[in-house]
């Protein structure tokens, strides 16, 4: 028996309703069919979070009618001693009829969802998606060190002031699935999955950098739904942008190797 334990019923059941509210953040049932998964930031107990201390945990749900949390692979969390910290705890299964660690419990209680490896969201302003925020948290097994990333790319020559106050640090503002609620964030996969070579993605060509799906996005044409449109441009990581770096022309980017359709590499996000 745990020293500090609660009944498995209520983590249980916490376990249930992330899966169940927070579609975009679960990741595609594996090859097998044996499970799929949640990744969760958490930034500590109240007395805790004027620190900063904060980790990532992935949560997965197994056929076999159980959860099991587990910190990021590595205990790769922005800081080591604080109420999630990997020691604690590295694998827990989760279950009604058994008990369950108080700090295992918090986690799953108060951790923020991740929205899922491929993601694309986009940032509204002015009914125009002039913010492209592209999710990399790294394939099974080979998880992206130091935890999941949102990449932050406006459209070049959009003005800051336009940008979401959140570019530097997404996932540092607590408030994400809240913008999603209001619209002001919206999930861009819908629209570019049904608009096949009109939108590309363009790795880094860094190899490194490429494979932590660092690169730029190509809209070589306009997108509107009825709620917004997705302007045509070449859309920058932000910090290049606040450096002054000239962007590509959308025809060199798009003759680059590795381009690939936007609309391929959304779907596959979502079935793989």
């Amino acid at each position: 028996m745990f020293v500090h334990a609660l009944s498995g019923a209520a983590s249980f059941a916490a376990c249930l309703r992330l899966f169940r509210s927070y579609p975009l953040a679960v990741s595609p049932w594996s090859a097998d069919g044996q499970h799929r998964s949640i990744v969760l930031r958490y930034s500590g107990a109240e007395e805790d979070r004027a620190s900063g201390k904060s980790g990532f945990f992935i949560l997965s749900q197994d056929t076999a009618e159980h959860f099991v949390l587990q910190p990021w692979p590595g205990g790769e969390s922005a800081d080591s001693d604080g109420p999630g910290r990997s020691d604690e705890f590295t694998y827990q299964e989760i279950r009604p009829v058994d008990p369950v660690p108080a700090a295992v419990h918090r986690v799953i209680a108060d951790g923020m969802p991740v929205p899922r490896d491929g993601a694309l969201l986009g940032w509204v302003s002015d009914r125009q998606a002039l913010v492209l925020l592209s999710v990399c948290q790294g394939r099974r097994g080979r998880r992206l060190p130091g935890g999941p990333q949102i990449r932050v790319l406006p459209l070049v020559g959009s003005e800051p002031l336009r940008w979401p106050a959140f570019t530097v640090s997404p996932l540092e503002d607590g408030r994400l699935w809240e913008y999603l609620d209001r619209g002001e964030l919206v999930d861009l996969a819908p629209v570019i999955s049904a608009a096949p070579d009109h939108g590309f993605w363009v790795p880094s060509q860094n190899q490194r950098r490429a494979s932590w799906a660092h690169g730029c996005v190509v809209m070589r044409a306009s997108l509107p739904t009825t709620e917004f449109w997705l302007p045509a441009g070449v859309y920058m990581d932000h910090w290049m942008l606040r450096e002054g770096v000239p962007a590509p022309p959308a025809s060199h980017l798009l003759g680059l190797p590795g381009t690939v359709d936007l609309a391929r590499r959304v779907t596959l996000s979502e079935v793989a």
